[in-house]
């Protein structure tokens, strides 16, 4: 009885579990470097303004007007420039629905974001996957990859898993190149992490139309549990994305978590300079062991293993440390690993060092 595109899609696979490592292997203490969160916790102005909650039994406003003001604000937009997602996740399917139907085409890299594929596919439509040059986005390759029935590109920058982002010039090319028809979704969920010559797209969404980019509460402002994203567009796309977009689909909590986090900056930038101290430490370390971490602009990174993936991350959870295979992202022979704090990520490193001779020896 189901719809026939629902057979040509696997279920989304997160990462693995705290609880279910416990489960499983009756370890005490793990290591979770596998979900991309913030090691440091929530942001503490989020975590005030949800001591507060009050009214749980009544609906919330549904406009969330001077929540998206102030989201809009730092970029002389407007509330009708943003919409609300049930985390950004969300509002990526929001933006197939919107979009796409039987026969359509999506274009995307091979090696990003597995829910584009999952989305695109679940319209009925064809996700036209373009494979990355050097762990980054092949704009030349992507552009050539546009065809008639394109209704909309995927740019994942940073790119998850590959923590890889356009140059400010790559960017240039790719948009000026790009038909106006086709709907540009930027997602930015990890931008806060970006170097500082890291290109913000958000200007975009005025400068290009039929734009999308998205952010997220779920990374550096330490809220995965709230479910919290956010798209910056154009006025017209916002009210077509407004259409598809389920009522109350942003919960009161999530909405209060989301306006303290705004507020604090020193979090944020606690967060950043925890994450770069630990990919200098990290970059260092696998120079030492003569293993390849991919350079990034995020909170995690890949690094080639000497083995299969598969292989290296059965071995790490092991020792009660969670890492991301890069055999079920398109990636293999790589791990894709969290940035932690400096006691995970010594501890990871301790527990390769020990591991990489079998890992070379087989």
């Amino acid at each position: 009885m189901s719809r026939p595109s629902l057979a040509k899609i696997a279920p989304y696979v997160p990462g693995t579990s705290i609880e279910e490592v416990r489960r499983k292997l009756g370890l005490d203490r793990i290591v979770k470097l596998a979900s991309n969160e913030n090691p440091l916790g929530s942001s503490p102005k989020a975590m005030a303004a949800l001591g507060s909650i009050d009214r749980l039994h009544l609906y919330f406003d549904d406009a969330h007007t001077e929540l998206r003001e102030k989201i809009a604000a730092p970029y002389g937009l407007g509330a009708a420039n943003v919409v609300l997602g049930h985390g950004s996740n969300e509002l990526v399917n929001i933006a197939a629905e919107m979009l796409l139907e039987a026969g359509d085409e999506a274009v995307m890299a091979e090696q990003s974001f597995s829910l584009y594929r999952l989305v695109v596919a679940l319209q009925g439509a064809t996700p036209v996957e373009v494979p990355l040059r050097e762990y980054a986005h092949d704009p030349d390759a992507m552009l050539a990859a546009i065809g008639p029935r394109t209704k909309m590109v995927f740019v994942c920058d940073p790119n998850n898993p590959t923590g890889t982002a356009l140059s400010a010039k790559a960017w240039k090319h790719f948009l000026e190149r790009l038909p106006e028809p086709v709907t540009l979704v930027v997602d930015q969920a990890y931008r806060e992490y970006m170097d500082a010559d890291g290109v913000d797209a958000v200007p975009l969404v005025t400068a290009r139309p039929n734009t999308l980019v998205l952010r997220t509460m779920s990374k550096i402002y330490g809220l995965a549990s709230l479910r919290f994203g956010y798209g910056f567009a154009d006025v017209e796309t916002i009210g077509w994305l407004n259409r598809v977009r389920l009522p109350f689909n942003v919960s009161r909590p999530a909405a209060l978590g989301a306006a303290g986090a705004l507020d604090d900056a020193a979090f944020v930038a606690r967060s950043v300079e925890t994450n770069e101290r630990g990919k200098a430490y990290l970059s260092a370390e696998y120079a030492r062991l003569g293993m390849r971490m991919i350079p990034t602009q995020a909170n995690f990174y890949a690094v080639e293993v000497p083995c299969t993936a598969t292989r290296a991350y059965d071995d790490l959870l092991a020792r009660g440390i969670i890492v991301r295979s890069g055999d079920a992202l398109h990636l293999p022979g790589h791990l894709r690993i969290t940035i932690g704090t400096d006691a995970e990520n010594r501890s990871l490193i301790g527990a390769i060092d020990e591991l990489l001779p079998q890992w070379r020896a087989d």
